[in-house]
C-alpha cells in the first residue's frame, strides 16, 4: 500500500461513519469526549480498522 491510498481509505473511512455518528454523540453527552474517544478506540469495529490503516502509515513513513 501506499500513503496516497492509505490516507484515502482512512478518510473515506472516516466520512462514511465517523462523521455522522449517532452513538458517539450519544457518548459525548454522557461522558464526555475522551470517553467517547475511548470507545472509538476499544470498541468501535470501524475504530479497529483505524487504527490498522494508521499501522500501515507508520510502516511506509519508517522505511
Amino acid at each position: 500500500m501506499d500513503k496516497i491510498t492509505v490516507m484515502k481509505d482512512i478518510d473515506e473511512l472516516h466520512d462514511t461513519y465517523c462523521a455522522d455518528c449517532l452513538v458517539i454523540q450519544q457518548l459525548r453527552k454522557e461522558r464526555g469526549k475522551p470517553g467517547a474517544h475511548r470507545f472509538c478506540i476499544e470498541a468501535c469495529t470501524v475504530g479497529d480498522k483505524l487504527q490498522f490503516l494508521g499501522q500501515e502509515l507508520l510502516k511506509i513513513y519508517s522505511k
